[in-house]
């Protein structure tokens, strides 16, 4: 009996041998593989010139697949990990004039070795997220570092109390070494142009007088969702307010007075606190934007939908729920905030 047991066993580690064998014969081809494909010259249409933009590995590995600057999204993602270069890939417009393996692509794209740099002012973001990503992006000439706020509006010609709002959020081509403070004049006379052109289909009854109002609301809209199809009601219940002379009571203008003292949550003696773009304490719009609002909430601001709502509470869903009473909105509040 002992014997059989004995034999029984010697078969099973046989097996699991063999078995530890195969796999290591799999991993040692499959890392062979892998690495024939980083090292080769893969079928791209050369010449090729393409468009990185910011963002995760993943999302440029899909946007050099799409343009045929890879064959695989997937295998150069592996790679770009592998690599431990998947976090310095920088953005910018490339080309290749040779078929190009994916190593050395992903070489290519941490060096930066771009035609143009593409630098991308985001929809929401204020100014000191551009001021802080322009000193950061290493393509670029250094000469916004230098100057204050004050400097920059007088280097400009910007006859303004402040940068905020004031350039548009785009994506924007330049060569490589260019002035910052010249993609900044690009961007603000792009600003400029779609401010003009909002402010001439505006609404004969709007509340606000003057585009620079018109943008200070576009900057409230564009803080206060994300969500598309609400933003001209959010404008029509802050075009209300200002109507009936009702406080805008909106936290994002709070949090921008807050500056670097807000950490992530907002409490209850925030609200309570002073400042100049404190809409809880103060009446009106605040003094300047806080936010450099992207085209659908500049139109959103000058052409506010008709609605009676006073009210609107986030759903937790990107969407709000808007109410045209008190009682309308803490039920809302309840339900959605609460959880009642």
């Amino acid at each position: 009996m002992k014997r059989k047991t004995t034999r029984k066993q010697g078969g099973f580690l046989r097996r699991i041998k063999q078995l530890l064998v195969l796999m290591l014969v799999l991993v040692i081809a499959a890392g062979g593989g892998l690495y024939w494909y980083a090292v080769t010259p893969q079928s791209q249409k050369v010449p090729l010139t393409f468009n990185v933009g910011p963002g995760s590995v993943t999302r440029i590995a899909d946007q050099l697949e799409k343009q045929g600057a890879t064959d695989s999204a997937l295998l150069f993602r592996v790679l770009a990990r592998l690599s431990g270069q998947e976090t310095r890939l920088k953005a910018g417009v490339y080309r290749m004039d040779a078929p190009t393996s994916p190593w050395a692509l992903i070489d290519k794209l941490a060096r930066g070795d771009v035609v143009e740099v593409a630098f991308t002012i985001v929809e929401g973001w204020n100014w000191r997220d551009v001021r802080r990503a322009l000193v950061a992006e290493t393509q670029l000439g250094n000469d916004l570092a230098p100057l204050d706020d004050a400097a920059l509006l007088k280097a400009l010609k910007i006859d303004a109390s402040s940068p905020e709002g004031l350039f548009f959020p785009d994506t924007y081509h330049v060569n490589p070494g260019s002035s910052e403070l010249a993609l900044l004049e690009r961007a603000h006379a792009r600003m400029q142009t779609k401010l003009d052109a909002v402010w001439a289909q505006r609404a004969p009854d709007l509340p606000v007088k003057s585009p620079q109002d018109a943008l200070i609301m576009a900057s409230l809209v564009e803080k206060e969702t994300g969500h598309g199809g609400d933003r001209p009601m959010i404008a029509g219940v802050f075009a209300n307010r200002l109507k009936i002379g009702m406080r805008l009571q909106t936290d994002p203008t709070v949090i921008y007075g807050m500056g670097e003292a807000y950490t992530g949550k907002l409490r209850k003696v925030d609200l309570q606190t002073d400042t100049p773009y404190n809409t809880y304490t103060r009446a009106g719009l605040p003094p300047t934007p806080i936010a450099m609002p992207g085209e659908a909430s500049l139109m959103a601001a000058v052409r506010p939908a008709t609605t009676s709502a006073l009210y609107f509470v986030s759903r937790g869903d990107g969407t709000s729920q808007f109410s045209s009473s008190l009682e309308e909105h803490n039920t809302a509040v309840n339900r959605y905030i609460r959880g009642r």
